[in-house]
């Protein structure tokens, strides 16, 4: 059958007339659907106001937390001694988040360890800006001054540290030995004793007082606060050796001893050639020379004492002390090889010389031993001795005279110029008898 195209269009038209009534409400609801459902699609193209705003911060809150993560982690690396490590870690904990002054204390710190000190005081300055409060940046900043030798400058950051916590006894010291080292002793002094009352138990504060005294030449009030700071850190190594020297000043060689072997047997120290030089003074000093003799055998013959000036003239002492004529020649040998702008080594040729009964070379040895010994008075004496034995009573006369006058304080040396007239006296006396 052939479709007419025409009806089927008038037939059309008819049916939506008659019910164009019942679905016209239909329409207007479906439009109004349709209308919100084009809004909401509209939303989805792009964020509103405030869910860009909680975006953002979300952002900003994970940037924070992987920042503090980087900083935790550098830490660790440093406090592990990977400096390099910990330096690309906090520079990428400071990219993601550059406000934090603790960051660039970090790295600071860690630039220090790397003795970068240029970007370490650049990093610090820039924890400063962060947070004028830092007391750790005003802290690594005068460390930084202390490393330029800037004092003054140095003494203003740690002043500052202490401005801001002044419950830490680390920045009071600080600040204290800064002033020591600019010789404000007084000052010093001042400081720590308004704050001791505060740090009674920190054996660092009675550390420093001691410094104050021994400087001062105060020996004994230096080793009473070092033993009262030695029993407040029984385990210091360096309040330990502050006391030594400090004993040493005074002439408490037996108590400086003690303690050297204290020092000699820890791992950390006992290496350390000074201290062995130090036991074996004040073995010398307490009478025993032949242990004294033991240390400086093993100064001189170990790889550094080929060179090592102090050992041999300490082993020339003892030697003669001891009477031992081999270490005597070798030291004298050895000191004129090394040191030939020293007299000690023509002083200890002389004593050698002398026990061989050559009294004549021995003049001749101390002739250029004197004219290299400065304000020292003993080649002068020995010389005199040997004038006197020689009966030369004027030239030993001469010679005693010359050593008075470079030390008179010296009751050797006066002991011996009265050995002469008293010489003179017996030699003049017809009767000695009477």
């Amino acid at each position: 059958m052939k479709i007419n195209h025409r009806r089927c269009a008038a037939a059309a038209f008819e049916v939506v007339n008659t019910t164009s009534s019942r679905k016209c409400a239909a329409v207007v609801v479906l439009c109004a659907g349709l209308g919100v459902a084009a809004a909401g699609l509209g939303g989805c193209a792009g964020h509103g106001q405030y869910t860009t705003k909680h975006v953002a911060d979300s952002q900003n809150k994970l940037s924070l937390l992987k920042s503090g993560t980087e900083w935790q982690m550098a830490q660790q690396q440093y406090l592990g001694g990977d400096f390099e490590k910990a330096l690309k870690t906090v520079d990428r904990s400071i990219a993601l988040n550059d406000k934090v002054a603790k960051s660039h204390v970090l790295r600071g710190r860690i630039l220090i360890e790397l003795s970068r000190l240029e970007q370490a005081r650049a990093s610090l300055l820039k924890a400063e800006e962060a947070d004028p409060k830092s007391v750790d940046a005003q802290y690594f900043l005068g460390i930084i001054h202390e490393r330029f030798s800037q004092p003054d400058l140095a003494l203003e950051r740690y002043a500052k540290a202490v401005e801001l916590d002044s419950t830490n006894p680390q920045y009071l010291i600080a600040e204290a030995e800064m002033m020591v080292q600019l010789d404000r002793l007084d000052d010093a002094e001042q400081l720590l004793k308004e704050k001791r009352a505060d740090f009674q138990f920190n054996a660092a504060v009675r550390q420093t007082l001691g410094h104050i005294e021994s400087m001062r030449g105060n020996e004994e009030a230096g080793a009473q606060l070092y033993n009262e700071a030695l029993l407040l850190a029984p385990d210091d190594l360096a309040i330990i050796e502050d006391l030594v020297r400090a004993q040493v000043g005074c002439r408490k060689f037996a108590e400086a001893e003690f303690n050297l072997r204290r020092l000699l047997n820890s791992e950390t120290t006992k290496g350390r050639r000074d201290l062995r030089h130090l036991q074996a003074r004040c073995l010398v000093a307490v009478d025993r020379p032949v242990e004294a003799r033991t240390i400086l055998i093993g100064l001189t013959t170990d790889a550094e004492g080929a060179h090592d000036t102090r050992s041999w003239i300490d082993l020339g002492n003892v030697a003669c002390v001891l009477g031992d004529d081999a270490r005597i020649q070798e030291s004298a040998s050895r000191l004129i090889a090394i040191a030939p702008d020293r007299f000690e080594g023509y002083f200890f040729k002389a004593v050698q010389l002398k026990q061989l009964g050559d009294q004549q070379a021995a003049l001749k040895a101390l002739e250029t031993a004197v004219s290299l010994a400065g304000k020292n008075p003993e080649p002068l004496m020995f010389k005199g001795m040997i004038q006197q034995d020689l009966g030369l009573t004027e030239e030993a006369r001469a010679s005693y005279a010359a050593a008075m006058e470079l030390d008179p304080a010296n009751v050797t040396t006066q002991k011996l110029l009265s050995t002469v007239g008293d010489a003179e006296a017996v030699a003049s006396d017809p009767d000695p008898g009477n």
